[in-house]
């Protein structure tokens, strides 16, 4: 059997979907280095004697990499998972006998 092509309404809905994703991650690291900035300005320059920690920002900088990772690399339509989906589906064809045999 093979793929069919999407039909265009699904490729509107997808690049919807995948603008919005990618919006959204650009938001997260707007916010990730504009809040920081304004953390380490604090520390630095007054507003309190606490030294500045890397903790804070090594946490949430490993959330904004992670949330990276699940946009811009596994997020849907994304060339490795529509890689991984079309093994998927020759493995189960050929499981279930609909598909080409190997």
């Amino acid at each position: 059997m093979m793929h069919t092509p999407p039909l265009p309404e699904d490729i509107e809905r997808l690049a919807h979907k995948r603008a919005g994703a990618k919006l959204g991650w650009y938001v997260h690291a707007a916010l990730y280095l504009l809040i920081n900035a304004v953390i380490f300005a604090m520390s630095t320059y007054g507003l309190g004697s606490r030294p500045w920690s890397w903790f804070p920002v090594l946490g949430w900088g490993l959330g904004l990499a992670l949330h990276g990772v699940s946009v811009f690399v596994l997020g849907n339509g994304s060339g490795l998972r529509e890689q991984m989906v079309q093994k998927e589906r020759e493995r189960l064809q050929r499981q279930h006998g609909d598909g080409p045999q190997r």
